[in-house]
């Protein structure tokens, strides 16, 4: 439920005071911007990518993860550059190999900053498209003529490296 919605019906209900309290409670409590359990919100023009220090701004490339003992977040403007930064962290961040840590890429296909889809890069697929950093990957949910897997895309682009 939006924020407009919520006004809407805590206007019709038009008592307001203590008896409002659960419920009012209950309608701050939903999430916005549709974040996946566990994603961190990406603050859109103002948070900046770990590895190249751009902000991110376009919603069709962003990615993210988390996990560690304090789950930690990193967030990136590129598929590429969650890619190349993933390259010899492992020694300081052993947990990025555990299976409980998450990953998120933006969908290329999502309509809007409403109804983004989160993918796991794991499991996603990744096609030629130009992206803020020159990596020229996006993710999408469903394989395409061309499209590459997580692995294979990394390895392209360490070979090319940047």
């Amino acid at each position: 439920m939006c924020d407009r919605h919520r006004r809407d019906f805590l206007n019709r209900l038009g008592t307001g005071g203590l008896l409002l309290t659960p419920l009012a409670a209950l309608l701050a409590g939903c999430k916005q911007d549709n974040w996946p359990e566990g994603m961190a919100e990406i603050k859109w023009d103002r948070d900046t990518c770990v590895r190249c220090s751009m902000v991110i701004s376009d919603r069709r490339f962003g990615a993210e993860i988390r996990g560690g003992p304090d789950n930690t977040v990193f967030k990136f403007d590129d598929p590429g550059c969650l890619a190349f930064w993933l390259k010899g962290k492992a020694d300081k961040y052993p947990w990025l190999a555990d299976a409980a840590t998450r990953m998120w890429v933006a969908d290329f296909n999502s309509k809007s900053r409403e109804e983004m889809i989160w993918l796991d890069p794991r499991h996603a697929r990744f096609i030629t498209r130009t992206s803020p950093m020159g990596y020229n990957f996006a993710a999408v949910s469903t394989p395409m003529p061309d499209s590459l897997d997580f692995t294979d895309m990394r390895q392209r682009l360490l070979a090319k490296g940047k």
